[in-house]
């Protein structure tokens, strides 16, 4: 028993900070998650007790204690890079909340029309397929680069992403409007 204490004590002489991850944003993303006079670098740091250190490059270093948070703060800023607005990819501290990127370069290979026509596809004229995703999900999506992400409760995220699926697949707007809308109805009245 008394060799079990003496490990127990060697535990408490690791320091806090043992975790941390390392990604790499766009360039053009790294105002966005530093955010007015580091408001949102401080934020985030605040939700999550977490260190982040950001480069001007994009190099994006995570650091602290508590490994799930950390897998958190790693997705919020996963998020931000993919476009995604602070606010809303802080949505992400809520339990049962996702965040889930699909890859469009699966699909569209090194095309760039095969891309541009995918990303019109899932936001539409005016940007209204999009909204109509995210009201009848109450999901928020983002189209950035090759990528389209969704933030929103982990049920709603599957169903979000089954419509973008269907989208990207060739599926008519109305088909996966009404798919939704089914859907909704399934969930609100079992």
């Amino acid at each position: 028993m008394a060799k079990d204490n003496e490990n127990h004590d060697n535990l408490e002489a690791v320091p806090e900070e043992e975790y941390a991850y390392e990604i790499k944003i766009p360039e053009e993303r790294v105002a966005v998650l530093i955010g007015k006079d580091g408001e949102t670098k401080k934020e985030i740091e605040e939700e999550t007790k977490s260190k982040l250190d950001i480069s001007k490059e994009g190099d994006v270093e995570i650091k602290g204690s508590d490994g799930m948070l950390l897998y958190t703060t790693k997705e919020i800023v996963k998020a931000i890079a993919r476009g995604f607005n602070p606010k809303t990819a802080l949505l992400l501290l809520k339990q049962d909340y996702a965040f889930e990127l699909i890859e469009m370069k699966d699909l569209a290979g090194k095309s760039k029309n095969t891309l541009q026509r995918l990303k019109g596809r899932v936001i539409g004229k005016g940007g209204k397929a999009r909204e109509e995703i995210e009201r009848l999900t109450d999901c928020n999506i983002s189209v950035y680069g090759k990528t389209i992400g969704i933030i929103g409760e982990t049920q709603q995220v599957s169903l979000a992403r089954q419509a973008v699926a269907m989208l990207l697949q060739g599926s008519m707007h109305k088909t996966v409007f009404n798919f939704l809308e089914k859907k909704k109805k399934e969930m609100m009245f079992g």
